[in-house]
């Protein structure tokens, strides 16, 4: 695994200007980006705003591999910054899986539940002390087909016996906070956002453009 990238930005923040594109399709990652950098002096655009957007490959074999990928994708439909993440759970027990695959894990049509319950299903009666598991966020942030800077964040937890929460979205409902004693779904999303793999990221990328 590639080091912990420093949140230091190699570009001038004169060139960011008051807006940022944040690429994904995903609205459950979209909420997360814009409730975590609500405060920002800058205005997020969706991929909608951008006509003419093809949806980029992801043939990473790592989640920085695949945002890096993503960014500089999407960076070439327009002038703006761009931000993309990539982001995934990690099962010991299961020798790291679903990895970069969490999104596509049995297939792209299957639903957030499906997945948890194969989740589940693939670690059957394993004990407690066996299910630690984390989750993993890189946002690569790059410009005209440039990655600028990345950031990472993790949290780590267990997997636990059933679904639990109706917040966030999906593995949320089976990963387990220890520290908190619930699920990441029932959680607040201000609440998750302060502990979550994706709020600690954000928080890095802000540091870095805005120093706050």
């Amino acid at each position: 695994m590639s080091p912990e990238p420093k949140p230091t930005l190699r570009w001038s923040k004169s060139s960011l200007g008051p807006r940022l594109l944040v690429a994904t399709f995903n609205r459950g990652k979209l909420r997360e980006m814009k409730l975590s950098l609500a405060t920002a002096p800058v205005e997020l655009v969706s991929l909608e705003a951008i006509r003419g957007v093809t949806t980029a490959p992801e043939e990473g074999n790592t989640f920085e591999a695949n945002a890096r990928q993503k960014a500089v994708h999407y960076s070439r439909f327009t002038e703006l910054p761009t931000m993309a993440d990539d982001s995934g759970l990690l099962v010991d027990a299961l020798g790291g899986r679903p990895g970069v695959y969490s999104a596509r894990y049995l297939s792209e049509q299957a639903s957030d539940e499906d997945r948890c319950r194969k989740i589940l299903e693939e670690l059957g009666p394993v004990e407690d002390a066996r299910r630690t598991a984390r989750f993993e966020c890189w946002i690569a942030l790059a410009q005209r087909g440039v990655v600028q800077e990345v950031f990472r964040g993790t949290l780590r937890g267990v997997i636990g016996r059933d679904l639990r929460g109706d917040n966030g979205f999906g593995y949320d409902p089976i990963f387990q906070v220890p520290e908190r004693g619930c699920s990441l779904a029932e959680l607040s999303p201000g609440e998750k956002l302060r502990i979550s793999h994706r709020g600690r990221a954000l928080r890095k990328l802000q540091q870095a453009l805005f120093g706050a």
